[in-house]
């Protein structure tokens, strides 16, 4: 009877409590860092508290300031198509970006041309979220002058994001002086980017 028992609760075990997992990453591997991928309407306050950032100098519409997350950047050709992979967040990146500027409402109109002609064999390519473009923020000026790696066109120095701000306007990123603030008259580049599933 003990032993039926012992059974049962291990079967309803099994069944109806949650699993809980545990990612086991090898020695040597590093972790994935996730980053939101979803758009939002984000306030100055959120923006200056992300995660793997560090700031140097807050300001009254964002940060100066840099990414911690230690990147592993791989550039890659898919048939013609340069990218920029990085295997610590899990995000691929086109290297580049748009040639030309342009405003902020014409950006989901270009994203969909881009998709359109499946770049790098891919239709998923989206705006990134501010928490991942200032992913790409570094902590000193790289060779180009940038603060951004140099397995990336140093061309787009700033970039839109995909999220809003609740005063108005849309979160941009600087890579010419490692600065992140929301505003909606410029005209700035995309760097488009896509999860890697």
């Amino acid at each position: 009877m003990r032993k039926y028992l012992l059974i049962n609760a291990f079967v309803f075990s099994c069944i109806f409590l949650p699993v809980r997992t545990k990612l086991i990453v090898a020695d040597g591997e590093t972790p994935l860092t996730e980053l939101r991928a979803r758009c939002d309407n984000l306030n100055v306050s959120q923006v200056q508290t992300m995660e793997n950032i560090s700031i140097r100098r807050k300001k009254a519409w964002g940060f100066y300031g840099h990414s911690t997350i230690q990147h592993e950047y791989e550039t890659k050709l898919i048939g013609d198509d340069k990218v920029v992979i990085d295997h610590a967040t899990g995000l691929m990146w086109h290297a580049s970006g748009s040639n030309e500027y342009m405003k902020r409402k014409e950006v989901k109109k270009w994203i969909r041309g881009f998709n359109r002609n499946s770049y790098a064999g891919h239709y998923d390519w989206r705006v990134p979220t501010v928490e991942e473009a200032a992913s790409l923020l570094e902590g000193s000026e790289r060779s180009s002058g940038l603060f951004i790696d140099t397995a990336f066109d140093k061309k787009q120095r700033w970039i839109w994001t995909g999220d809003s701000c609740s005063s108005g306007g849309m979160w941009r990123v600087y890579f010419d002086d490692g600065y992140v603030d929301w505003g909606d008259v410029s005209l700035l580049f995309v760097r488009p980017v896509r999860k890697i599933k």
